[in-house]
């Protein structure tokens, strides 16, 4: 497929995951760590407009002199912009607005992808497709949050919803592929991490380098609902010594399970995309943030591994139905450079009190996955599909 089709196939994607909302839906922001549905609209077509056409598309006349400081999200060479727990303030731009602006942008960006373009450009081009998928991911799981915490508890996936399904298969919240856990032997030593020459990849991704590992063995399944009930049932969460301190500082504000996890008549319910349903026992777990995977694995004498052992092992067994953790702070791997030009501000800046998650979920788009790519969360957030795939001391020969 040729860039410009690629980029035609983008963008639609992105409003075709909103097409199933109502209008009122486009707006709500009930917290901080969400945006709207909206916002996430304008901010992808301002990311082409601010990192590509202004740049590099002549005689390009931006769409509204005012929306840079709204669809802004973090880049403060662009200068100021609205905060990001105040996005869900804004009434205005209405949605058709933002639409008319996405319409505009995607309009000069056919015209600048029909001529011949230098490989910088062509390279922030991919960017700007990679960013947007980035946030289809980030849409899907933000719809879902800003439905739970509605009181009716509305579905996206309604069963007769023609609009929704073609865009997600949401059935894969449910997935399980029935296999017992296994164990996979890693020998360790010198091991390569890190994107390989072919292909894209974010800065953060390089440069390729060598890591010493121990040996260890890594499980072939994630952990299920039904072995995560297992630690809350075994007092879990009513155990300090499970948890690191910041981990038991969150558990005593009221946290008692996984992010969606209600009691229902004292059976196990959980929020998903078609709305409030049964706990499926046998999927994996989902939506925990750091602080559980790592309180889990301490319960049941394993650990998280390490993102060394995750990328050098992934081969071996099946990913991409959740995010997964890892123990590994997010941190620049040695030599690292930024991208240059205010794509510098893409990933570096951000390389502080975070943890690694590896692999994708099914909600991260077709074709954006790899073994390589390096996500990234604060400790306390679940509201991805982060789920955990444990690690062990190998077993004596």
């Amino acid at each position: 497929m040729g860039l410009l089709q690629r980029y035609q196939a983008i963008r639609s994607h992105s409003v075709a995951i909103c097409a199933p909302l109502a209008i009122e839906d486009y707006v709500p922001q009930p917290s901080g760590d969400v945006s709207p549905p909206k916002w996430h609209l304008g901010h992808t077509a301002w990311f082409f407009e601010a990192v590509v056409l202004a740049a590099h598309a002549p005689g390009y006349r931006e769409f509204h002199p005012r929306f840079g400081y709204i669809f802004n999200s973090y880049y403060e060479s662009q200068g100021q912009r609205v905060l990001r727990h105040r996005r869900g303030d804004l009434s205005r731009p209405t949605v058709q607005d933002v639409l008319a602006y996405r319409a505009h942008v995607d309009h000069a960006m056919h015209a600048l992808l029909q001529t011949a373009l230098a490989p910088d450009v062509v390279a922030l081009i991919e960017l700007g497709l990679q960013h947007e998928q980035q946030h289809q991911e980030l849409l899907l799981t933000d719809i879902k949050y800003i439905f739970a915490v509605n009181p009716l508890q509305p579905a996206y996936l309604g069963s007769h919803d023609a609009q929704a399904h073609a865009v997600i298969d949401g059935t894969a919240e449910f997935f399980s592929d029935g296999k017992s856990p296994a164990w996979i032997a890693s020998a360790g030593g010198l091991v390569e991490i890190g994107a390989v020459d072919q292909g894209f990849s974010f800065d953060n991704e390089r440069p390729r380098h060598q890591v010493w590992l121990e040996p260890f063995e890594i499980r072939t399944t994630l952990v299920s609902n039904r072995e995560y009930l297992a630690f809350i049932e075994a007092g879990g969460y009513r155990n300090a010594q499970y948890w690191f301190a910041e981990g038991w500082d969150w558990v005593k504000q009221g946290n008692t399970a996984p992010l969606y996890w209600n009691l229902v008549d004292c059976d196990w319910h959980q929020f998903t995309l078609h709305g409030l349903q049964p706990i499926a026992l046998d999927a994996p777990v989902t939506h925990i943030n750091w602080y559980e995977a790592s309180a889990y694995c301490e319960w049941a004498g394993l650990r998280l591994p390490r993102e060394a052992e995750w990328e050098t092992s992934a081969a071996h067994f099946a990913w991409g139905q959740r995010w997964e953790w890892t123990q590994s702070a997010y941190a620049p791997y040695p030599g690292f450079t930024p991208s240059v030009g205010v794509v510098s501000e893409y990933n570096g800046k951000f390389m502080v009190n975070q943890m690694v998650l590896r692999g994708a979920s099914f909600a991260t788009p077709p074709g954006h996955a790899r073994r390589s790519y390096r996500n990234f969360f604060h400790p306390h957030l679940g509201w991805q599909y982060t789920g955990l795939r444990p690690v062990r001391k190998a077993s004596a020969p």
